[in-house]
């Protein structure tokens, strides 16, 4: 693990969602990730020792003027998700493209997860724990592939590494269209697009493993920690979610519906993972709902 940066404390401000804002508008991965696992370890510690976290959950927190929101690396250039070539695992510069595109969704991820703790106020202390538990776990994602990324030969000579591959920007864009409502981001960004992941996650180990080679089981044994995590990642958005309609007197199950319409979310693709979605939460009457919704 990379030791923290100097200024993991942004402005000397130890309150949970300032700092998790100040890590969002952070364009340089490795600062990110150093300051995301740090904020992740004091406030974990400070929960085992019951010990007081410093969050001011009502606060309206504005961002900093003079840092991108979300702040990221000047690569890779974001396209039309549309205008990404596909990516076959069974080539060595085709297998580095696919590891880039995993990669970049990992690293929105963090930025997703950080999103939730500073933008949404008035929610108990356990949401913006377990948001920043998530940012911290897609951190490490991120970082996983990257190593592998940066592992995998370059033909014009060096090594990969992330921002070499165009890519594209649809989970920030749904992330951007919900700000103004935390059920509808509860609703399509972690049990709607992130979800997807669980479905597309062993289709391409299945693919890894017919290419065979070293580096696709190396990519296979990253995905199995991905999935893992992003099952719990899923129960935390289904569990929120449940949380704030109850709250509401919203049916889930039908106020997801409108959601859906609403905002335009991606109609879900089959094959589904039926079984790591009954371990994130989902039921029956959810299950049933996106056989029924495929388009």
């Amino acid at each position: 693990m990379s030791p923290p940066p100097s200024n993991a404390v942004p402005a000397g401000d130890p309150d949970l969602r300032v700092q998790a804002l100040h890590w969002l508008t952070e364009c340089d991965p490795v600062a990110k990730v150093a300051g995301v696992r740090a904020l992740w370890a004091s406030v974990a510690a400070a929960r085992a020792e019951e010990r007081p976290i410093g969050l001011d959950s009502e606060a309206i927190l504005v961002p900093p003027s003079d840092r991108p929101l979300p702040g990221r690396p000047p690569r890779p250039r974001l396209i039309p998700p549309g205008s990404v070539p596909p990516r076959s695992p069974f080539t060595p510069e085709g297998h580095a493209a696919l590891v880039h595109a995993i990669c970049h969704i990992e690293f929105n991820a963090i930025n997703l997860a950080l999103d939730a703790v500073w933008r949404f106020s008035g929610m108990p202390v356990a949401f913006y724990a377990d948001w920043l538990r998530v940012a911290a776990e897609e951190a490490e994602h991120f970082t996983l592939l990257r190593e592998h990324l940066r592992a995998l030969p370059h033909p014009a000579g060096g090594h990969w590494d992330y921002g070499d591959f165009d890519a594209h920007d649809g989970l920030w864009t749904m992330c951007e269209k919900t700000a103004g409502d935390i059920v509808a981001r509860m609703a399509l960004v972690p049990r709607t697009l992130e979800a997807r992941g669980l479905d597309a996650t062993p289709l391409i180990q299945a693919k890894l493993r017919r290419a065979g080679t070293p580096a696709a089981r190396a990519a296979c044994e990253i995905l199995d920690i991905i999935l893992r995590d992003e099952v719990g990642h899923v129960a935390i958005g289904n569990h929120w979610y449940r949380w704030l309609c109850e709250r509401a007197g919203l049916d889930p199950v039908a106020h997801y519906r409108t959601l859906a319409r609403t905002y335009q979310a991606p109609r879900p693709k089959p094959p589904f993972n039926d079984a790591a979605r009954r371990r994130a939460g989902f039921t029956d009457e959810e299950l049933a709902y996106l056989e029924q919704a495929v388009g």
